[in-house]
């Protein structure tokens, strides 16, 4: 069988297992790869998890802990630790290494072949709004939507906004402020199949789904 045996690294800047986004893209990517799961928190302690909050206006990142509550986390520390375990996954006899994260990380380094989500999403996002067609972009904590930055060749304009698929389920509102958009995508690794078809029920919109988007580009590349 193609494929049969390929050893995938998911990287989730949170803790792993992450039994709410990995199963979901597994069904999708299909089998004939062996999965191994990393966590940048993994092995850190409450009390020191803490202490990696963003101060001030620091760009935030948010993922989940292992217990299933949310965590938001600096991205300076996200970056650092990020490439320490892709450097430490490298040379370990895997053939892809898959972010499970769609934050921009624009300095990580692998001799592995990286798949980071982020890149994968904001790039389809920029080819669908070149035509002019707005985007709706949603994401997990208000506190993002001012600083979300994309390059983009795209014609029109980003509308941003945010709930958590973690904590508040704000997802009416949120669809209420996205609704001058053509279509959403919902920007997070976290947002799963049960979101994506009640956003799309509320708005009427196409949704895109990062985990999906990521998925695809899995299976295709094994």
């Amino acid at each position: 069988m193609p494929g049969q045996g390929k050893r995938v690294a998911f990287i989730t800047i949170g803790q792993s297992p992450r039994e709410d986004v990995l199963p979901e893209m597994l069904a999708q990517i299909g089998g004939g790869i062996e999965p191994v799961e990393v966590g940048l928190l993994d092995g850190v302690s409450r009390d020191d998890i803490e202490h990696l909050a963003p101060t001030g206006d620091g760009y935030r990142l948010v993922s989940r802990l292992r217990d299933g509550s949310e965590v938001v986390i600096a991205k300076e520390w996200a970056e650092r630790r990020l490439q320490e375990v892709i450097e430490e996954l490298d040379g370990n006899g895997f053939d892809l290494i898959v972010l499970l994260c769609t934050g921009s990380f624009p300095h990580q380094r692998s001799r592995t072949l990286l798949v980071e989500a982020g890149r994968v999403v904001d790039h389809l996002v920029d080819a669908l709004s070149e035509d002019g067609r707005v985007v709706g972009v949603m994401l997990p904590n208000a506190r993002q939507v001012g600083a979300y930055e994309r390059s983009s060749t795209g014609q029109a304009p980003t509308v941003a906004t945010h709930a958590s698929p973690y904590t508040d389920g704000r997802f009416s509102d949120a669809v209420n402020e996205l609704k001058d958009a053509d279509l959403i995508v919902m920007h997070c690794m976290g947002y799963d199949a049960a979101m994506k078809a009640e956003v799309a029920g509320l708005s009427g919109k196409p949704v895109l789904l990062s985990r999906g988007l990521v998925a695809a580009a899995v299976q295709q590349l094994i």
